[in-house]
């Protein structure tokens, strides 16, 4: 696992250039052949697609900043390896049969190898982060025990607000802040630190990636229960399971008791069908307008996102691929 990334000319790469120098280098990423119950899973689950975006935030900031790619492929395997091995124990701790389409590793090959491939995916990370220069290691090891424990903790969150009526707004924000959002803005942070960009612009790319995050998570939630099919996102499933989401922490803060009854009960109805249970919640959403309030929430974080962009020392120029991402992001056009 000594690669050096040695292919990679120094220019300005657009977001697709550096997925594409990024997927490169994940498919030159060498593991044990046996045992082969302990490696396959994780080749599985890492082939499984995915949008690359941490590893991809981290190299876009990193040229930003004047970095070298090369150097910063290795800590940007580390997040994507790290994000991976949170999704195997995440099915774990969901049943979840379905990852990404296709079989979870947990449906495939049963609870104990996925946590033992996902341990395993854990000491890789690590691995590979211990190749980062000498000069950036520790602040980068820092940043990155920092965003793994934090999102570890938007995990206890999420759990916990499963056995709660009723949730803050507040308290759904943080959670989506450590669970979410801190993959974004320890990948960001650094790319940055890797460059030896200023402090000021750390502190700043930081806040872009974490108001994009809140902005990514809160348009999840919605999209799960408006969005379109022909996307390939199965509509109302937070919904049927229950879900603490956005629209229903909001819908609760708006509603009457007779209303959050039927937001607490409704998905646990043995004579609705689950096309009934969506449309009696959405009736209720609609009714509350907590569409409306999230995608004005949606609108304010990503805003802020790209406001922050714009007081960065570098120049636009070398900001644009920023605002690329944050655009594709969100699937916006402009």
């Amino acid at each position: 696992m000594d690669h050096n990334f040695k292919n990679i000319e120094f220019m300005a790469h657009t977001n697709k250039d550096i997925l594409e120098l990024f997927e490169a280098a994940l498919a030159q990423m060498q593991l044990p052949e046996e045992p082969k119950k302990l490696y396959d899973p994780i080749i599985y689950s890492m082939s499984g697609g995915g949008k690359r975006l941490r590893p991809v935030l981290l190299l876009t900031v990193n040229e930003a900043f004047g970095g070298d790619l090369n150097e910063a492929m290795h800590a940007a395997l580390a997040v994507e390896i790290f994000h991976n091995f949170t999704l195997l124990h995440d099915d774990i701790m969901d049943n979840a049969d379905v990852r990404r389409g296709k079989p979870s590793v947990y449906a495939k090959w049963g609870e104990n190898i996925a946590i033992l491939s996902g341990d395993a995916m854990l000491i890789t990370a690590y691995k590979h982060l211990a190749q980062v220069s000498p000069a950036s290691l520790p602040r980068v090891m820092q940043i990155f025990d920092d965003m793994a424990l934090e999102v570890c903790e938007g995990q206890q969150y999420d759990m916990d607000f499963e056995g709660e009526k009723k949730v803050s707004v507040v308290d759904y924000m943080l959670m989506i802040e450590r669970k979410t959002s801190a993959l974004l803005s320890g990948s960001a942070m650094i790319g940055a630190t890797m460059a030896q960009a200023q402090e000021e612009d750390i502190k700043k790319i930081y806040r872009f990636a974490t108001e994009l995050g809140l902005a990514f998570q809160l348009q999840d939630d919605v999209l799960d229960s408006y969005g379109d099919e022909a996307l390939g996102k199965k509509i109302g499933g937070d919904i049927l399971e229950g879900k603490q989401t956005f629209l229903m922490v909001q819908a609760m803060s708006r509603a009457t008791e007779q209303q959050r009854e039927v937001l607490r009960t409704t998905h646990l109805s043995s004579v609705l069908s689950d096309e009934q249970k969506i449309a009696t919640i959405k009736a209720l959403y609609d009714e509350l307008e907590v569409k409306h309030a999230s995608e004005q929430q949606i609108e304010l974080r990503f805003e802020r996102a790209l406001s922050v962009l714009d007081t960065l020392s570098i120049s636009d120029e070398k900001i644009q691929p920023l605002r690329e991402f944050a655009r594709n992001l969100m699937g916006r056009k402009k």
